[in-house]
């Protein structure tokens, strides 16, 4: 059967850290390549810090690679800031496509790459983070007969996206953080068997529009995984989408909050240009605020 020699890992909050170690328990005969997506920001000169800390952390080169680069065994490949990484058979390619859970480079672009272009050559790893990036990619990794690892949530600084793994697909193993490292170089070249795992998917429009275009959503159901697409290929899990749009529904209070503020000030310092009824709004404005502030301290915190 085909034996693993692409690793591909994604992280996202504590992610650094746990990079860090997994990079240090990897030996330097490594017979396979690495690829690394964390969630990062734009960046201002499109360059990340994080091919040095890796480099530095273990004994695997770690580096930032060119659109059309060819894999070579026992390199680490870090996703660029704001670029999408993805495989194709012996070569890298780098993508500015749209934002999958509101994140570029995403997790589930490479996972879904490397599986369509190795199958079960793949093992996909899932570290520390929050929501669920990842867990759709994985899935693919696992239905094309890959290998899915994750991070005992025990050992995440950030335990969402590996429990979220955990419960929405047939994982492996579970490692604790420190075994890591070591544990993935050793599933390198392990006899198994593979079977793909047919899976029909289901497409369904949706009443939900995209958070980023505000498109209409289609509902894609695959096994125990769903995902919402729009037409240009914006793509959001259920757990992602619920936090975008209570983030939205705080910055929407917010925002009326610092209006109910300025109005009362206008009322407040204009009062002589208009009528006498203007400090009674400006105490109704004031009083509205002071609610608004209690309703934002009672909001849910995003996990």
């Amino acid at each position: 059967m085909p034996k693993p020699g692409i690793i591909v890992v994604g992280a996202s909050a504590g992610g650094v850290e746990a990079l860090q170690v997994l990079a240090a328990g990897v030996p330097a005969n490594l017979d396979a390549s690495v690829f690394v997506v964390l969630h990062i920001g734009a960046g201002i000169d499109g360059q990340s810090h994080l091919p040095a800390i890796l480099s530095k952390a273990g004994k695997l080169p770690a580096v930032q690679p060119k659109d059309g680069a060819q894999i070579e065994l026992g390199k680490i490949y870090v996703a660029p800031p704001d670029c999408h990484l993805l495989l194709e058979k012996g070569s890298v390619h780098l993508s500015h496509g749209p934002k999958e859970n509101w994140t570029r480079p995403a997790i589930n672009p490479l996972f879904r790459s490397a599986a369509a272009a190795y199958g079960a050559g793949v093992i996909g790893v899932i570290l520390s983070g929050t929501l669920d990036d990842g867990i759709a990619g994985l899935a693919e990794i696992k239905r094309r007969g890959g290998v899915a690892v994750v991070q005992d949530p025990q050992s995440a600084l950030h335990s969402s996206m590996p429990l979220n793994a955990m419960k929405r697909v047939d994982v492996d193993h579970v490692v604790p953080l420190s075994h890591i490292g070591r544990f993935v170089a050793d599933l390198v070249g392990t006899e198994r068997i593979a079977a793909v795992q047919e899976q029909p998917m289901s497409r369904t429009p949706s009443d939900l529009t995209c958070p980023e275009c505000r498109g209409p959503l289609w509902e894609e159901r695959q096994g125990r995984i769903v995902e919402y697409t729009c037409r240009v290929g914006h793509r959001y899990t259920p757990v992602a989408m619920e936090a975008e749009h209570r983030s939205t529904v705080e910055r929407s209070l917010w925002s009326s909050l610092v209006a109910l503020e300025e109005a009362a000030e206008i009322a407040e310092k204009l009062a002589p240009e208009l009528s006498e009824s203007a400090p009674d709004e400006a105490r109704r404005y004031r009083e509205q605020a002071a609610s608004l502030k209690e309703i934002l301290k009672r909001l849910p915190n995003e996990q």
